[in-house]
């Protein structure tokens, strides 16, 4: 997204990204970026809270308005919980079981074997 979004500003079109993977975006160089510290997939707010999407929305917009230069961060205030453990158990292998991991395997590749199915029936 953030490489579309240079491509649009060369083109005269303003843009800001919403995201959660602030190295990733900064280091493409997003022209506009408000960045959440929420897990990754939620850079809209939280999940079924309308203020917060509201709010991220709003502050997006700010941002689009008022960057005062190229590759402008600005972070959400909001919180993704109170308690910022949220970070260790996000996505992190070391706090899983052998089982859990294995059974997580298991259901990767049954879905990826059901999108392989899906693929040939499309091709057929």
């Amino acid at each position: 997204m953030s490489l579309i979004a240079r491509h649009l500003e060369a083109n005269g079109i303003p843009t800001v990204i919403m995201g959660c993977a602030k190295d990733l975006v900064e280091f493409c160089g997003a022209p506009r970026f408000l960045f959440s510290d929420f897990p990754l997939g939620n850079p809209g707010g939280r999940p079924h809270d309308v203020d917060s999407q509201a709010f991220t929305m709003e502050l997006a917009l700010k941002v689009l308005e008022s960057a005062i230069g190229p590759r402008t961060t600005v972070q959400n205030p909001l919180p993704w919980t109170g308690d910022p453990g949220w970070k260790l158990d996000f996505s992190n292998i070391e706090q899983l079981s052998a089982e859990e991991i294995a059974r997580r395997r298991a259901e990767f590749d049954a879905n990826k074997e059901i999108a392989k199915q899906q693929r040939v029936k499309t091709a057929e």
